[in-house]
C-alpha cells in the first residue's frame, strides 16, 4: 500500500510574503483607532472585529492586497493558525508578530492543508503558503505533520483496501524508511509462537487477512526502553454478537489505536529521540464464519490467564491483551496502548476526550499536563479496583466483558490492567480517532487524538 507524498505548505522566501498582522478581538477595539482612516473604513465595511479565524486582507493605492488583518483568540493554538490558513486565498504570507509557539503555528497552517483524496479528485482549492516563523524548527514540524498525516490516512482508508497484510505493510515500510527492525508473526504462527487471543479474534477472517502480530524495534539497545502498543481491528463486525448496521459503519476505523501508535513511533525515529523504541501492533479482522470464536468459549492468553468469552463484540481487549503480556515482559519504562475500545468512553466524555487510565499517578499526571500544553487533551477517568468484580468468571481467571452495562471504559481498562504485572508506568488511552465536526485543521476523517500530547511527553523526557 503507498501513501501520497506530503508537501508542506511553505513559502521558500518571505521577500514578497504578504504580511499578517494578528490581533484579538479586544486588542483591535482598543488598538483600531491608532489606524489609518481608510484602514478603518475598510475593516468596518467589511465587519471586521478580529474574531478568532477572521481575516481582512487590506488592499494598496491599486487595490491589491498589501497586509492581512487576522482574528486570534487570547490565548492561540495551532488551530488558531489552521484557521488563519484555511480563510486565505492563495499566496505568500509571512506573521509581522511573534506567535505564542512558533513550530505550533507552523504546524497549524500546515495542518488546514491535509486532504484525504485517494478517492475522489484532489481539491482544487490553491493553498496559501507560510513563511517560516524565524523560530520554527521545520525538521520538527515536518516530522509531526506526516506523523498526523500517516495516522489519518490509516483510519480513513476503507476496510476493502487496509486490511491486517495492508496495516502490516504501512509499518514495515515506515521501518524501512529509519532502518528500524520489523517482524511480522501471521496466521498460524501465532499460535505456536504464543499468541493465541490475537489468533482467536483473527481467524475466521479470509485468508488473505489473516490475523497477525506487527512487531517494530528501533534505537540503542541500552537506551531506556519505551513500549507502544496499538489495538489493529481493521474493522469490527462484532463478530457472532454481531452489531447493528449503525454500529458497523464506522468500524472501519476500530484500527485507531494502532495508526496512532504507528505514527508516533515514526515521529519518534524522525526525531531520532534517545530512546529504544519498540512497537506492538496486533492486526485483525473480526469477521463471521464458521470458524469464529463463540461467546461462552475459553481460551489461554500469552501471559497464562484464561479468558471466557463474554461477547464477541469485546474483541480488542482481547488482542491487546496478548500484546501487553509481551510487551510487560520486558518492563519497559514507560508502557502507553491506544484503542478504540469501547463506545461507554464516548458517552462519558464524547468524541474529543480520549478518556486516560493509569495506576501510576505521576504519569498521569504528566500525560494530563501534556495534552493541556499542546491542545490534544485527556480526562483521566478512574481504575476502580472493585468494579473487577464485574469481569469474575465461573470457569476461567476472567471474563472479557462481563454481566453488567456499567462502567463500559473503566471496566475494559481493568481487564487490561490483569495482563500487566512488572510495568508501573503504564497507561491506556481509549480514543474516538475521528473528526466527526470538521474544523479548520481537522477535516472529517480519522484522527490521530493523543499523538502531540505522548510526543511532547517524550521529547520532554528523553530529550
Amino acid at each position: 500500500m503507498k501513501l501520497p507524498a506530503l508537501k508542506l505548505p511553505f513559502a521558500e522566501t518571505s521577500a514578497k510574503a504578504l504580511p499578517i498582522r494578528g490581533f484579538t478581538a479586544a486588542a483591535w477595539s482598543k488598538d483600531s483607532r491608532r489606524e489609518p482612516a481608510a484602514t478603518r473604513s475598510w475593516a468596518e465595511a467589511q465587519s471586521f472585529a478580529a474574531k478568532p479565524g477572521q481575516v481582512l486582507l487590506l488592499p494598496d493605492a491599486s487595490g491589491k492586497p498589501r497586509t492581512v488583518l487576522a482574528g486570534l483568540p487570547e490565548q492561540p493554538d495551532l488551530w488558531s493558525y489552521a484557521a488563519i490558513a484555511a480563510a486565505l486565498p492563495e499566496g505568500d504570507y509571512r506573521l509581522d508578530f511573534q506567535p505564542h509557539d512558533a513550530d505550533d503555528a507552523a504546524l497549524g497552517w500546515a495542518l488546514a492543508s491535509y486532504r484525504f483524496d485517494r478517492y475522489r479528485k484532489p481539491s482544487a482549492k490553491p493553498l496559501a503558503r507560510l513563511a517560516l516563523p524565524r523560530a520554527a524548527n521545520k525538521a520538527r514540524v515536518q516530522a509531526i505533520y506526516e506523523a498526523i498525516a500517516l495516522a489519518r490516512d490509516l483510519i480513513t482508508m476503507p476496510s476493502n483496501d487496509l486490511g491486517p497484510a495492508e496495516l502490516a505493510a504501512a509499518a514495515q515500510a515506515v521501518a524501512k524508511r529509519f532502518k528500524a527492525q520489523c517482524r511480522v508473526i501471521v496466521g498460524e504462527q501465532l499460535l505456536k509462537q504464543n499468541y493465541p487471543l490475537v489468533h482467536m479474534v483473527g481467524r475466521a477472517a479470509a485468508a488473505h487477512r489473516q490475523p497477525r502480530l506487527i512487531d517494530i524495534t528501533w534505537g540503542n539497545p541500552k537506551a531506556p526502553k519505551v513500549t507502544l502498543v496499538g489495538k489493529g481491528v481493521c474493522f469490527d463486525s462484532g463478530g457472532l454478537d454481531i452489531k447493528p448496521p449503525s454500529g458497523m459503519l464506522m468500524m472501519k476505523k476500530d484500527m485507531g489505536g494502532a495508526a496512532i501508535m504507528l505514527g508516533l513511533a515514526q515521529a519518534i525515529m524522525a526525531l531520532k529521540l534517545p530512546i529504544r523504541l519498540r512497537l506492538l501492533i496486533p492486526a485483525v479482522e473480526n469477521a463471521i464464519s464458521a470458524d469464529a470464536f463463540r461467546p461462552g468459549d475459553v481460551c489461554k492468553s500469552r501471559k497464562g490467564l484464561t479468558v471466557e468469552i463474554g461477547n464477541t463484540d469485546a474483541e480488542g481487549r482481547l488482542i491487546l491483551a496478548d500484546a501487553l503480556a509481551e510487551a510487560d515482559s520486558e518492563t519497559p519504562e514507560i508502557l502507553l496502548d491506544a484503542a478504540t475500545l469501547t463506545g461507554a468512553a464516548r458517552v462519558a466524555l464524547g468524541p474529543d476526550l480520549p478518556a486516560l487510565f493509569s495506576p501510576d499517578d505521576a504519569l498521569a499526571d504528566a500525560l494530563l499536563a501534556a495534552g493541556r500544553v499542546t491542545n490534544d487533551p485527556f480526562w483521566r477517568l478512574p481504575l476502580h479496583s472493585p468494579y473487577r468484580d464485574y469481569l469474575d468468571s465461573k470457569v476461567a481467571d476472567i471474563n472479557n466483558a462481563g454481566d453488567t452495562p456499567f462502567a463500559g471504559s473503566i471496566t475494559a481498562a481493568l481487564f487490561l490492567r490483569d495482563f500487566i504485572s512488572n510495568t508501573k508506568a503504564w497507561a491506556h488511552l481509549d480514543v474516538y480517532a475521528w473528526t466527526a465536526r470538521p474544523r479548520p485543521g481537522r477535516p472529517a476523517g480519522g484522527e490521530a487524538m493523543g499523538l502531540r500530547a505522548l510526543l511532547h511527553i517524550l521529547e520532554r523526557r528523553y530529550r
